[in-house]
């Protein structure tokens, strides 16, 4: 399997291989035949459902709620008018497989050995909110893309650590008992490339009302692949939507916990892959219309290893004793919209909840010589974004001409084509060119993330104030690499199928 064929591959077989008998991790109920679906609520425990619907490669500001005027959602609108739409929430990692394990074990990527890493496994040593939940008492299911891509045999699982896979939400409901809470995972493979060409311009949308990111250059066939994009994004939409329907018709949608997000950035060059906000910044709603009064828009800074111990609190659970994210439960319910924490800032439920640190591994097997990654890790506050490039005399898009951590497709050729053009090449070089140890933005006079003043003198105090602070909270949970360490991570397998693996020509950078 080629690796721009893994959407195909995801799709055609749909996570098969999770579907057959559990070992391990509690009981699981299969799917009874001429069973039908409920259509009361449940009675017997009161603990809330949970529905998390995950698009693939959905990021930040792609919805109606973060101003993009061209794309439509009117699920996730719903959802954050009917709930709480969160502005600042952020993947651990921009990277689909480090992403996912984070959010299944409330842990930083990088606690988790081979799981921070792209095609990899995930240690059936770290406990996962799916798990534990399932242990409960709870019914967990998965449709489309859990945890991965990646061998999960290979950590010790038999099935997807997400849950057991069915083929719809529609069968997997008729298998819960009435009266018996469920946990069920929907991964989406919408928005991830291939694109179908034109299906953006098909639904009416036009070329000059799209909203160009700052770091992408201005032509019609940039504009087209994001109009491509967008298609996808309300494809999923519509999706989620058919599922929110489902549990309002049988009367459980209320006591359900709705949590609609994406995994990582937009696949585009300097999104996906990247620690820069069009990378790690994700749309985040979540409606729980028992327990959470809607309308409200808060400004904390939420990481997706907060989602673990948030579902296990609401289910009446104590989070996992290595989990280095924390429950937000305390805002959903708090009832209040992010006040003002000082001039100047935006506001928050939870004054501790001013920063977020996010970081990437190994992601494309074969864009460095000797399966290498690009290791980075981030601060974000409000007002800067520092980044630590660990391996500065790496190429972080992949080694040319390949770069191959960036997803292939029309943007990509347009702008390897047109590096040249005085227009073009600063936007390359931002893109698919080295960088420094060390970055530094200013998000306040540079929300686009374009001039790095980590050299700047002016900004000095605030570049030592947060690469300090960067490097406590990464010794603090045991990083590698604020440990002296983090060779193991470009020595773990790489199992993608049928991708090109080089051998090092030179010395291990």
């Amino acid at each position: 399997m080629a690796w721009m064929n893994r959407r195909e591959f995801l799709r055609n077989t749909g996570l098969a291989a999770i579907a057959g008998t559990v070992v391990g991790r509690g009981p699981v109920t299969q799917p009874s035949a001429g069973a039908t679906a409920p259509t009361s609520p449940a009675k017997a425990d009161p603990r809330p459902n949970i529905l998390f619907a995950i698009g693939d490669d959905w990021g930040w500001p792609h919805a109606p709620a973060y101003g993009d005027k061209v794309v439509k959602t009117p699920t996730f609108d719903r959802l954050c008018r009917e709930g709480v739409a969160f502005n600042q929430a952020y993947c651990a990692a921009p990277t689909c497989s480090a992403s996912r394990a984070s959010i299944l074990t409330g842990q930083m990527f990088y606690r988790l050995e081979e799981g921070a890493n792209l095609w990899s496994t995930l240690p059936m040593k770290f406990q996962t909110y799916t798990g534990m939940i399932e242990a409960a008492g709870y019914v967990v299911g998965l449709k489309g893309k859990g945890w991965g891509p990646g061998d999960f045999k290979a950590g010790g699982y038999q099935r997807n650590p997400a849950g057991p896979g069915f083929k719809s939400f529609e069968e997997f409901l008729r298998t819960v008992p009435d009266g018996k809470p469920f946990c069920f995972w929907f991964g989406s493979a919408d928005p991830h490339r291939s694109y179908e060409k034109g299906s953006g311009l098909s639904t009416g949308k036009k070329l000059q009302d799209v909203q160009l990111p700052p770091f992408l250059p201005d032509s019609p066939e940039v504009r087209e692949d994001i109009l491509d994009y967008y298609f996808e994004v309300e494809r999923f939409d519509r999706d989620v939507g058919d599922m929110v329907a489902l549990l309002e018709k049988a009367g459980r949608l209320d006591n359900t916990i709705v949590v609609m997000t994406g995994d990582n950035g937009m696949p585009f060059p300097r999104g996906k892959t990247n620690l820069y906000g069009y990378g790690t910044h994700q749309p985040l709603a979540v409606r729980w219309a028992a327990k959470v009064k809607g309308g409200r828009a808060v400004d904390d800074f939420i990481s997706f290893t907060d989602f673990a111990p948030t579902f296990l609190e609401a289910a009446g659970l104590k989070g996992g004793a290595d989990m280095t994210g924390r429950s937000f439960l305390d805002i959903l319910t708090s009832g209040k919209a992010g006040l003002p924490a000082a001039v100047g800032q935006a506001g928050l439920v939870d004054a501790k909840r001013g920063r977020v640190f996010v970081g990437r591994e190994r992601h494309h097997g074969g864009a460095r010589p000797g399966c290498l990654g690009y290791p980075m890790r981030a601060v974000r506050t409000h007002e800067h974004l520092y980044i630590r490039n660990f391996k500065p005399d790496r190429w972080p898009a992949g080694d040319p001409e390949g770069y191959a951590d960036i997803d292939g497709g029309p943007t990509k050729a347009w702008m390897m084509a047109h590096r040249d053009d005085p227009k073009v090449k600063p936007l390359f070089k931002l893109a698919f060119e080295k960088r420094p140890a060390e970055e530094l933005y200013d998000l306040k006079k540079d929300p686009g993330e374009l001039t790095n003043v980590a050299d700047d003198p002016q900004y000095a105090e605030a570049r030592r104030k947060l690469a300090d602070e960067l490097m406590k909270y990464l010794t603090d949970t045991a990083d590698p690499r604020a440990l002296g360490k983090g060779d193991e991570f470009d020595e773990y397998p790489y199992r993608g199928q049928n991708t090109p693996v080089r051998e090092p020509t030179t010395k291990k950078a």
